[in-house]
């Protein structure tokens, strides 16, 4: 096991000279948390929002991903929204944090508003020599690790970070969202071991269809690619009565997944809350070798009172 888990590290991470591979982690409900993609979307919900994500990923499998995000953001003027992402990345001996700060620029467009962002941040890498080469007896100077009369030292790097992204939204209805994470594209480190820090792609949408003033869907989906990579995500979200969801995913090639969640707000409306559970069910030739993934997520949102006799029903979460 340990040997193929080995294997599989050295793909994801191209130990080459260079590793060139898609470095963000993968999320399952990404539909619950937009702003760790697109920092346009900071403040175009109106709301004091937050959330807190995590993922194991192949369960029982030696050294599996395991990512966890938090995302905040929040308006601060009229046209100004403002966040704050936190993501961390483990897989085997990688290890990868990024920290931006998204602003985006605010426009009333129709019904809806459209966020420019642009993401600040810094990224660090460190991949550590305590793992079990792939072939005892073979050097490779490309490789952090202790072995044979040889001893590469880990790597452990901090550079910057920039993305870019415009979102569109009408809340409760419809979203598209196109990003750009890792602008600089840079190499960092030197040699024998470096890493190149790819551009990622984003496109996002969502459209729900209201049933009955109870009961809508939602299909949602995310594309993500490297231009070497592409990852494709569908959905499709079933909401009753704003407060409860199931729903499925199908990542091609690799994964299908179920989802549920629920959804609440407190008697006065202003604030709201969610929680959601996913399972993913591995598809590829790993299938084999792990019970799936599991995913988490909670998240809130805090309104400003709308001074008015009617209901609230807060459905931002889907947005």
């Amino acid at each position: 096991m340990k040997k193929l888990f080995t294997k599989i590290a050295i793909a994801v991470a191209g130990f080459t000279g260079v590793a060139v591979a898609q470095q963000d982690p993968q999320f399952t409900q990404f539909m619950h948390n937009k702003l760790i993609y697109n920092p346009g979307y900071a403040g175009t919900s109106g709301a004091i929002c937050g959330n807190a994500q995590f993922r194991q990923q192949w369960v029982n499998f030696d050294g599996a991903p395991q990512s966890i995000a938090l995302a905040f953001d929040m308006p601060v003027l009229p046209n100004l929204g403002i966040g704050l992402n936190v993501i961390s990345d483990k897989i085997g001996p990688m290890n990868t944090l990024f920290l931006r700060i998204p602003v985006s620029y605010l426009i009333p467009v129709g019904s809806g508003k459209l966020g420019l962002g642009l993401d600040v941040g810094f990224l660090q890498k460190k991949i550590n020599n305590t793992w079990i080469t792939p072939e005892p007896g073979k050097i490779d100077p490309t490789i952090p690790g202790a072995y044979d009369a040889l001893s590469n030292p880990s790597l452990n790097k901090l550079t910057y970070d920039l993305g870019f992204g415009a979102f569109y939204q009408i809340p409760g209805k419809f979203y598209l969202g196109l990003s750009s994470t890792h602008l600089p594209s840079q190499t960092v480190g030197s040699a024998p071991i470096s890493f190149e820090m790819s551009r990622h792609y984003y496109l996002m949408t969502g459209y729900s269809f209201d049933i009955n003033p109870r009961n809508k869907i939602t299909p949602n989906v995310k594309v993500k690619s490297d231009v070497a990579a592409s990852a494709v995500d569908i959905n499709l979200t079933y909401m009753y009565d704003n407060m409860l969801w199931v729903g499925a995913t199908y990542r091609l090639s690799d994964a299908t997944a179920l989802m549920i969640g629920y959804q609440g707000h407190n008697a006065s409306g202003g604030l709201s809350y969610k929680i959601g559970y996913s399972y993913d069910l591995t598809m590829s030739k790993l299938k084999g070798y792990t019970s799936g993934t599991h995913e988490i997520i909670l998240g809130f949102c805090l309104t400003q009172k709308v001074k008015k006799l009617a209901s609230y029903g807060d459905d931002r979460f889907l947005n």
